[in-house]
């Protein structure tokens, strides 16, 4: 069985401070993601049937029951693409093919803003907020509880490509920002690295 690794972060703690603070990051990356990567391969090292997959085909075929799998996985996978559509030093707004899809089929990227905080702000508990690729390649945005992505399509009820997440469990931002969740989208939505969201899309889309 393939033992998955801890990727390396791409940038500095304090790479998109104010809105992330180091310690959060260095807690987050070194000690939460690094936790799940641990706790995946030993799961997968107990669950048959996940040979020779990655982590989005693994995503995909873990099932309800699957906890370990399921939940050490999908937090893999969820925080692998949360460092990267945060990297520093990318455009702060979406652009061409995505600027126009947001425009097509979410109204506007005003309306996708406010669409994806709430999604955010009313997730009850912990869990994730995404934009997504649909079946049909239209956007669409959704949250799923816990470390659930929207590739497992035995567990949650609307499945597609996520192209961009951001995770609300609170020790995303519990530190900076203690109880104010909505503070802590607003600052998310300042570092957004939206070329990084292009090209997951386009690949969504291809």
């Amino acid at each position: 069985m393939k033992e998955f690794t801890l990727p390396e972060l791409g940038y500095a703690f304090d790479a998109l401070a104010p809105s992330i603070d180091a310690m959060t990051m260095e807690i987050h990356h070194g000690k939460h993601h690094a936790g799940y990567v641990r706790k995946l391969n030993a799961a997968l090292a107990e669950t048959p049937g996940f040979e020779g997959m990655d982590i989005a085909g693994i995503l995909e075929n873990v099932s309800l029951d699957q906890t370990g799998v399921r939940n050490n996985g999908g937090g893999h996978f969820n925080h692998s693409m949360f460092w990267k559509v945060m990297e520093p030093g990318g455009a702060n707004a979406p652009s061409g093919d995505l600027a126009a899809a947001i425009d097509r089929d979410l109204g506007s990227y005003d309306a996708f803003k406010e669409s994806f905080f709430s999604a955010a702000k009313s997730r009850f508990g912990s869990g994730w907020a995404w934009l997504c690729v649909g079946e049909d390649k239209k956007l669409f945005v959704m949250s799923t509880a816990n470390q659930d992505n929207p590739l497992m399509n035995k567990v949650v009820e609307q499945t597609g490509m996520p192209i961009l997440g951001i995770d609300v469990w609170e020790h995303a931002y519990y530190l900076n920002y203690q109880n104010k969740r909505g503070d802590y989208i607003n600052a998310f939505m300042e570092v957004i690295n939206w070329d990084r969201v292009a090209e997951y899309y386009a690949v969504a889309v291809s």
